[in-house]
């Protein structure tokens, strides 16, 4: 039962360092804890933690025009950001982690604001249809996060401009762009600032509660571990991982997500891989690829592979579809 509730808002705009608060909030939340983290990054394109960061993004203009790629730990999609959004983050132990009550607090911060929102699709909120906030999570041990974005005037210029959306993924929504298909929160209120929506988060946050919001003990940060985890969402290694030329790829869009299997075999066996994918349960993916090499290249092999990585209904079903694409494949 949660007892505390604990707010605090990053004063930097570097994507790495932001990643890094999060994921140190992340591992030292209470027992009955939940923290609301806010944040803001300048400039950057954020990919799902199973994704090829150069297919979701421009990655040179991003670089050229002083930009910043990064990749998070949770799964889902690619993401644009400037001081035009707002970025949440709710993190707590398994125990109390509660999606529904999580998105509550989005919702009840609009509708003070007198926008009518509402949860959409796999993960994102919407107004009238738009999407102005996605979702993703992430879990490990017995912690969980559910973060997002709020976009309150965001520059879809540049939105445009660095991401690469799928074709595919537009077709499943209906909408011929990105810029279309989200809508900044001014358009609804447009005397909305980033700091009013603090305020209305932090509000909300106590409302659905039931609690006053205390600040985080910044003092109490371990910078060491802080600075570490810094560099290492700023390394090459984690952003771009290891440069491959793939002999095969087996590839189709689901209901899901994506998913991008490559693969180099040699006397029968997978002697490198990669697997891409914007699918929210990132572990599962995850799983998937860090079983690959080595395995025999046979539709009876994987799909064993596959099958071992299932811990649930909806990986089952995840599970059909990735075996009907491997059974025409190969």
């Amino acid at each position: 039962m949660i007892q505390k509730i604990s707010q605090v808002c990053s004063t930097v705009f570097n994507p790495y360092h932001n990643l890094a608060l999060e994921k140190y909030l992340f591992d030292h939340v209470g027992e009955d804890e939940i923290i609301l983290y806010l944040w803001q990054n300048e400039r950057t394109v954020v990919c799902g933690r199973n994704q090829n960061l150069w297919k979701e993004c421009r990655v040179t203009k991003l670089l050229e025009d002083g930009g910043h790629p990064v990749r998070r730990l949770s799964g889902g999609g690619a993401v644009f950001h400037d001081k035009g959004n707002l970025n949440f983050t709710f993190l707590v132990k398994k125990k109390n982690y509660d999606v529904d009550r999580q998105l509550q607090v989005i919702i009840e911060a609009c509708k003070s604001l007198g926008i009518q929102a509402e949860k959409t699709g796999r993960n994102d909120i919407t107004v009238d249809g738009r999407k102005f906030s996605g979702n993703a999570f992430y879990a490990s041990g017995d912690h969980k996060y559910h973060h997002g974005t709020l976009l309150i005037k965001v520059d879809t210029e540049n939105m445009s401009a660095y991401l690469n959306v799928d074709k595919a993924k537009l077709a499943t929504k209906g909408v011929s762009s990105v810029r279309s298909r989200v809508a900044n929160l001014t358009e609804f209120c447009p005397e909305l600032t980033i700091d009013l929506m603090k305020e209305k988060m932090v509000q909300a946050f106590e409302t659905v509660y039931g609690l006053s919001a205390v600040p985080y003990d910044r003092a109490s940060i371990i910078q060491d571990e802080l600075e570490e985890t810094e560099r290492f969402f700023g390394s090459d290694q984690w952003l771009y991982g290891r440069k491959i030329d793939f002999s095969y790829r087996i590839d189709r869009r689901f209901a899901w997500g994506d998913f991008d299997l490559r693969l180099n075999v040699e006397k029968g066996r997978i002697s490198t891989a990669a697997l891409y994918s914007d699918a929210n349960d990132e572990a599962f993916i995850r799983r998937i690829a860090e079983g690959l090499e080595g395995t025999a290249f046979s539709y009876e092999n994987l799909m064993s592979l596959v099958t071992r990585c299932c811990q649930g209904e909806e990986h089952t079903a995840m599970a059909k579809d990735i075996g009907e694409l491997l059974h025409s494949a190969i």
